[in-house]
């Protein structure tokens, strides 16, 4: 076994004190341009490697990061996405790991923005966020890389931006495998709908990313004879606008089979369904939260693809811990497994789902 070089060793090496040594690979206090020199070339002829977790506890460190989501009680899926972070804060927080997490409104980029301004006012040592709304998202890009400070991505990845790393699923792949399930059973000549539920989707880099995956699916395997509408609605809070709107779809197209929800909100349109068409409409959609887990369960969302928020946010947290903490490389494009969930193995992610809420 390899013999752990101590500072002692440089320090007898090198002819000073440990102090000074200290004083160097913590880059604290005057030393002599010429002594620190012969400090570091004895570090790498030594191999040394410097224990940072020890460090930051020898030291009382505290490095702050923060966190900006949307709010957890409106939305149900950052909801997992928050049990996530808080389970790394749990797991880090005693090597001197602090964050302070400001939530947004989700249908709010002027929230967004406003709370940006706050969590860059605290002076953080990184960020860690969702980059739902563009414009104001890439303010926060500029703002981050001016003052210096890493910032990792989860959920969205803005592309051509110099983040530390993202998180999440590949937008494009997700879209293909949405249209891969959806072409199961169908017929030439019907419809499928590419149905975003959101707000401010038409800047919304990763929805416009599985819209290009879905159409790319049909089109190079050669099913151009499935016509493919795209719809999006922003008013799905408001169940009568949400239920006449899709009652519409249905009339103006009587052959539409299939609908590809490109987020959680698959459940908002079983619930309209019911109760306006007895024709059987295929879903696919997104997301383990409640309401689409029971009509998983009662065949009316035929899949669901599981884009694991508890794990964007936990390895979001984790992946700076270890860039700020231990100072090693993080890999920095991440993405998570496009994992297909129906109602048979639906069981066996639940479980893990309950372990994760168990650990924070």
């Amino acid at each position: 076994m390899k013999k752990r070089v101590r500072i002692k060793d440089i320090a007898d090496k090198v002819g000073v004190s440990t102090g000074t040594v200290d004083r160097v690979l913590h880059n604290r206090g005057n030393v002599a341009a010429d002594v620190k020199k012969r400090i570091m070339d004895a570090v790498e002829e030594l191999g040394y490697e410097r224990n940072h977790l020890a460090s930051a506890l020898a030291y009382n460190r505290t490095v702050k990061v923060a966190v900006l989501l949307p709010n957890p009680i409106i939305d149900a899926y950052w909801t997992q996405t928050d049990k996530g972070v808080l389970k790394a804060l749990k797991a880090v927080q005693h090597y001197g790991l602090l964050l302070d997490i400001t939530y947004f409104d989700l249908s709010d980029a002027k929230d967004f923005l406003s709370c940006a301004k706050v969590a860059l006012k605290g002076k953080p040592a990184a960020l860690l966020f969702p980059p739902l709304f563009v414009e104001e998202a890439k303010w926060l890009i500029a703002e981050c890389e001016k003052i210096e400070i890493p910032y990792t991505m989860i959920n969205t990845e803005l592309a051509g931006t110099n983040y530390l790393c993202y998180i999440g699923q590949d937008s494009y792949q997700s879209g293909v495998l949405g249209a891969r399930l959806l072409n199961f059973g169908l017929n030439k000549g019907e419809t499928v709908c590419i149905l975003n539920i959101d707000y401010s989707t038409k800047s919304a880099h990763h929805l416009l990313e599985k819209e290009r995956g879905f159409k790319d699916y049909f089109s190079n395997h050669k099913k151009d004879e499935i016509n493919i509408l795209i719809e999006d609605f922003e008013s799905f809070n408001n169940p009568e606008m949400f239920k006449a709107f899709l009652s519409n779809l249905l009339k103006d197209n009587p052959d539409l089979h299939g609908i590809f929800v490109t987020n959680s909100r698959a459940y908002k349109v079983v619930d309209c369904l019911d109760e306006i068409t007895n024709r059987k409409i295929k879903i696919v959609g997104f997301d383990l939260i409640d309401d689409n887990l029971k009509y998983l369960q009662e065949n009316k969302i035929d899949f669901l693809i599981n884009q694991n928020p508890n794990e964007q946010g936990y390895i979001g947290v984790m992946s700076i811990f270890k860039y700020l903490i231990l100072k090693q490389k993080v890999e920095q494009i991440q993405h998570l497994p496009l994992d297909i969930v129906v109602k048979e193995n639906v069981k066996y992610y639940l479980e893990k789902q309950n372990v994760v809420d168990a650990l924070i």
